[in-house]
């Protein structure tokens, strides 16, 4: 990790998207810390060596997915996704701390005894004086995904980039666990991602970061040091951007 410098960083205020999933890890539900421990290690190198501005936004989807149902009213299904963003939320911030990285979680639904109210200013201003800034709940409101919501925010504080780590190494023309001949995309613009109904992330979602600008990194998060990397506009994925 220590072959990086300031210099060579691209990208100085970042949005991090991570999924749910993400953080169980091979277990594939809950929480693996020391799978989340490995991805903060590369959180703290980013931001401490390398002096990355870095707000995440994490699903919750290794606690509750009850949309998939559909026996569920809608609103509440999401409203209990919601709880499970700030599980997870806590979590990341818990495993940061323990590195010595000043963090702070905001949330769009209002818990002040678990963490602070999602305000825009405030948030900046912790990104300025170095600490991570983890959003929970969403956006705030049913309806809206995790995707929804790391393109509001991004937004928001002005973010340079989105980095959209999954579970594959960028975006395919088809599925590449199903599909030997899938065919990865070094570079994409949002109107041909949505032409061609690839799986990136939902139309609003995708909207938003072509109204504002806001391009997205697709890769994968096998390798924890990816976050690095991209950081520092290293060809780890598939870059989404206005053609």
């Amino acid at each position: 990790m220590g072959r990086y410098s300031p210099l060579e960083v691209r990208y100085k205020r970042v949005i991090l998207k991570l999924s749910g999933e993400a953080l169980a890890g091979q277990q594939g539900n809950g929480i693996n810390y020391d799978v989340v421990l490995e991805i903060c290690k590369n959180i703290k190198t980013a931001v401490q060596t390398l002096g990355v501005q870095m707000g995440i936004v994490v699903g919750g989807g290794n606690f509750w997915r009850g949309r998939s149902s559909g026996k569920m009213d809608r609103t509440r299904a999401d409203h209990m996704g919601m709880l499970a963003t700030v599980i997870n939320a806590l979590a990341l911030a818990d495993a940061l701390e323990s590195l010595d990285v000043p963090v702070r979680v905001q949330t769009a639904i209002t818990m002040e005894q678990f963490a602070e109210p999602y305000i825009r200013n405030r948030a900046v201003r912790h990104l300025e004086k170095g600490r991570v800034v983890i959003f929970g709940c969403g956006v705030g409101s049913p309806f809206f995904s995790t995707d929804t919501a790391s393109s509001l925010r991004a937004a928001e504080i002005n973010a340079d980039i989105i980095l959209k780590a999954t579970l594959v190494d960028g975006v395919y023309d088809k599925d590449p666990h199903k599909y030997d001949d899938a065919v990865r995309y070094e570079e994409l613009s949002f109107s041909e991602m949505l032409a061609k109904d690839l799986a990136v992330m939902d139309l609003t979602a995708a909207t938003m970061c072509k109204d504002n600008h806001i391009p997205v990194m697709v890769f994968s998060l096998e390798d924890p040091h990816n976050i690095v990397r991209a950081v520092c506009g290293e060809d780890v994925g598939t870059i989404v951007k206005e053609a």
